[in-house]
C-alpha cells in the first residue's frame, strides 16, 4: 500500500466516505486530512484551487454561508481567504496525488487517479 494519495475528507459526507472506500479497495492507504478539524493552510488552498481551475471550483455552496458572504461572484483571493477562515466552504472530497488533483464529485471521478 502507498501513501502517495491524500484525501480531504469529511466522514459525515457520503460521497467522501465512498471515495475513501474506493481508494482503500484499490489497495491505497491514503493520507486523510480531516479538513474541518485541521484546515489546509492558505498556500495549500491556493495550490489546490489552481489545480482545480480556480477557487470557485473548490467552493462548496450547498449548506454553507457562501451566498451570504457574496462568494458566488467573488474573486479567487476573497474565496480563498474565506475558506481559510471557515473550512466548511471547502468542497469535498479532494484527492491529491503527485501528478493530479481532482474534486471527486461525483464519487466515480476517483477512478481518474486509480487508473
Amino acid at each position: 500500500m502507498t501513501k502517495n494519495i491524500t484525501i480531504w475528507h469529511n466522514p459525515k459526507c457520503g460521497t467522501s466516505r465512498t471515495v475513501l472506500a474506493a481508494l482503500r479497495d484499490a489497495g491505497q492507504d491514503p493520507n486523510i486530512l480531516l479538513y474541518l478539524e485541521t484546515p489546509p493552510d492558505a498556500a495549500t488552498l491556493a495550490r489546490v484551487a489552481k489545480a482545480l481551475g480556480g477557487a470557485r471550483n473548490l467552493l462548496r455552496t450547498r449548506g454553507t454561508p457562501a451566498a451570504d458572504l457574496g462568494l458566488e461572484t467573488a474573486d479567487d483571493a476573497t474565496i480563498l481567504a474565506a475558506m481559510a477562515k471557515n473550512p466548511v466552504l471547502i468542497e469535498r472530497p479532494v484527492v491529491i496525488t503527485p501528478t493530479v488533483t481532482i474534486l471527486a464529485r461525483p464519487a466515480e471521478r476517483v477512478q481518474e487517479v486509480l487508473t
